[in-house]
């Protein structure tokens, strides 16, 4: 045998005995008894019991002994159990999370929440970190699929099963279950909990036949963000951002143009706003009626026609369907227009930074209609004289006039 007892039989207070409780471990494993292991390594009994039953109370207090657990995965991405030995040594040695978290080479909120998750209380309510226990627990937890609140709770299921049935929303029934059970917290639930019981296949917490009571009638979920099954929209023939001219994304000539709406309450009016990308000017398009392609289109046309020949660039516009019409656009002023791609808004940073400065004076849920031509210019005008620090400290104006001088 390697191992030696060691000579000088002092205590060794909280250093740690990392050789003896190594050998001691590979003793029990394979076959000694505590009193046996102990003998052989050099320990007290008492020493063994702890190391052996996962115990390291300073207050010596008898606590239920827990066996060591076979650890359920043997994947990096749990504690393994003799990192959960090593931060109890550590933790009596008084280290701190970040030193354990370093030796160990985990996050130190991996070490922080496991000492406070699988920590256990003693008879006189003192916290004490136990390693084998806490690897019980931490296997305990483990196993999926977990047991659904509503699966475990027939009165909560026949609530939530008979107001499915007279055809309440998922939403109207968890309300109604907080405001019926207030001090009932395990009659509460959401109402993306009451979707996984009637969507999730195997968990069988609610009737199947169910789903057909809520508004869809679906007994799965519709995917919305896949691109293969997104539905089609209103603009045809788009030719997308990616084929604009590179010109245009150096922002060194100007002429190229950002396009976009700001709507009113309900969605019901609405104001057009192009962005020069060189100089941030911005001119807004007025839209009295509503926002529909061929409005829109007429109204961009009679803005755009009032550039000079050599500011009339791309435009290049969200995928609303008011742009419909592009191809019309195109053909009246010889301004091509490109499209943005869906949900990307950093393609168009100049266009939702004017947009937002435009909602000090256009403020969201107002009725836009209201709006004369004449106010829109005056707003405009106060946007374009307004220095910028993007521009050093120069208006759109003075940038644009510097450039046409040029």
């Amino acid at each position: 045998m390697d191992f030696e007892v060691r000579k000088v039989r002092k205590a060794q207070g909280p250093k740690k005995l990392r050789r003896e409780r190594e050998e001691y471990f590979r003793l029990v494993q394979l076959g000694y008894s505590n009193k046996e292991a102990c003998r052989v390594v050099g320990v007290n009994l008492r020493t063994g019991r702890e190391w052996r039953n996962g115990r390291a109370s300073p207050n010596r207090i008898v606590a239920p002994a827990h066996a060591p657990q076979k650890p359920g995965s043997a994947s990096s991405r749990y504690l393994r159990p003799d990192e959960r030995l090593h931060i109890a040594d550590r933790l009596r040695e008084k280290a701190t999370v970040r030193a354990m978290a370093a030796e160990l080479g985990r996050s130190p909120s991996t070490v922080s929440w496991e000492i406070r998750r699988n920590r256990t209380a003693d008879p006189r309510g003192y916290w004490h970190y136990r390693p084998y226990a806490a690897q019980a627990r931490a296997n305990a937890r483990r196993p999926r699929p977990k047991p659904g609140k509503i699966g475990q709770n027939p009165e909560l299921r026949d609530f939530i099963q008979e107001h499915l049935t007279q055809r309440w929303s998922p939403e109207q029934i968890c309300h109604a279950l907080r405001r019926q059970f207030p001090d009932r917290p395990e009659m509460h639930v959401t109402h993306e909990t009451v979707y996984q019981a009637l969507y999730v296949q195997g968990r069988g917490e609610l009737r199947r036949e169910l789903a057909k009571a809520l508004r869809t009638g679906r007994a799965r979920r519709r995917p919305r963000r896949q691109s293969n099954k997104r539905q089609p929209r209103a603009v045809r023939d788009m030719v997308m951002i990616s084929d604009r001219p590179a010109e245009a994304a150096d922002r060194a000539v100007p002429g190229h143009w950002e396009g976009d709406l700001i709507t009113g309450k309900d969605n019901r009016s609405a104001i057009g706003t192009l962005v020069e990308r060189s100089t941030r000017y911005v001119m807004l398009v007025h839209l009295p009626v509503d926002h529909t392609a061929p409005s829109t289109r007429d109204a961009l046309v009679e803005t755009v026609k009032t550039l000079p020949a050599h500011l009339r660039r791309p435009l290049t516009w969200d995928q609303g369907s008011e742009m419909a019409a592009h191809r019309a656009f195109t053909m009246a002023t010889e301004v091509p227009v490109y499209f943005w791609e869906p949900a990307s808004p950093w393609q168009r940073g100049s266009n939702e930074n004017t947009n937002g400065l435009l909602r000090q004076y256009f403020p969201k849920g107002t009725d836009l209609s209201i709006h004369t031509r004449e106010h829109l210019d005056v707003v405009a005008a106060e946007l374009n004289s307004r220095p910028r620090k993007t521009l050093d400290w120069e208006t759109p104006a003075e940038r644009l006039h510097k450039l046409l001088a040029a």
